[in-house]
């Protein structure tokens, strides 16, 4: 009898264990029930074994965190990141999710504020094996800002303060203002932007609406995934090729499937590294689709004089 019960018992934990590994993977998440779009991405790894591992990103921190508190009981994921939410010392704001379908099915509420639920679906990232290779031709240039309106330009969500102006031939912004989004989507591209950066100010462009590149005053500064020319929390430049604020500078990306480019001020800053996953700037995570130029607008002062897209199409 007893080596039935040991044998069923080791029976269950098995079970639970292949359960359990159906959490693995990457997954990015559309949110429900906000004023304005937004995507969330989580990775999960070890699930099933002892060296259970998370890394989330989301709002309102930029960066790629790691999970330092995860687990796994009952078919329910459930974590919190550090330093987010925490009132007194204690984690409040928590996640939960199950499997269903293939997909996760998750909430978040902060511990005691009933407004702060949400609900949220998680779908498994898809591969977008495209490299960028020499298989691959410019377009015809499409002028995003033409140096007179905003035409082809709308807001991201509810408005708080427009702010973005155009006089003189520049797109300017001052502080704490909307960010802007493309009436045209893209897919495959080369973008050229011409960029003047405050003081101590903090921008960035938003690739298919999913990926930050970042712009930010921080000349002669340590490199970070922060840093200017970065793609924001996962992609660090290999060198700080930014000017100082207040000087014109210019940025060209290539973005092909996953794989990106980033030229700063000539200098070649990122080389075909893959974007593993949207960033915080994310509008939604439908990586297969095509998504516009997002212009970050409510980090500090900037200005536009030049915004190019040229769409990348395969060689007949």
């Amino acid at each position: 009898m007893r080596t039935a019960l040991i044998a069923a018992s080791v029976m269950v934990c098995w079970a639970a264990s292949t359960d359990d590994q159906q959490f693995n993977g990457r997954w990015d998440i559309q949110v429900n029930g906000l004023s304005s779009p937004r995507g969330w991405w989580l990775e999960v790894s070890g699930a099933g074994t002892s060296s259970l591992k998370g890394k989330f990103v989301g709002a309102p921190i930029g960066q790629v965190d790691d999970i330092p508190k995860l687990s796994i009981s009952d078919g329910e994921l459930r974590f919190a990141i550090q330093n987010r939410y925490r009132r007194n010392g204690v984690e409040k704001g928590l996640y939960w999710a199950r499997l269903a379908d293939g997909k996760l099915k998750g909430t978040f509420e902060i511990e005691g504020d009933p407004s702060s639920y949400l609900e949220w679906t998680g779908m498994r990232a898809p591969a977008l094996p495209e490299k960028d290779d020499a298989s691959w031709k410019k377009g015809a240039p499409v002028v995003l800002f033409d140096g007179h309106d905003l035409g082809g330009w709308q807001t991201v969500g509810s408005v708080r303060t427009l702010g973005w102006t155009v006089k003189d031939g520049l797109l300017t912004n001052g502080l704490g203002n909307t960010n802007l989004i493309s009436d045209e989507k893209f897919w495959n591209f080369a973008l050229d932007v011409e960029y003047r950066i405050g003081h101590n100010a903090n921008s960035g462009i938003g690739l298919r609406g999913r990926y930050e590149a970042q712009i930010i005053d921080d000349a002669e500064k340590p490199l970070s995934t922060n840093s200017s020319g970065a793609i924001l929390g996962r992609i660090a430049p290999v060198l700080n090729a930014a000017k100082p604020a207040g000087e014109w500078q210019s940025m060209s990306i290539r973005l092909v499937g996953r794989q990106v480019t980033v030229l700063l001020n000539g200098a070649r800053v990122i080389e075909k590294q893959n974007i593993e996953g949207p960033t915080a700037i994310a509008l939604d995570t439908n990586e297969t689709d095509p998504g516009p130029i997002l212009l970050q607008g409510d980090r500090g002062s900037v200005a536009f004089r030049k915004i190019v897209v040229y769409p990348l199409t395969k060689k007949p």
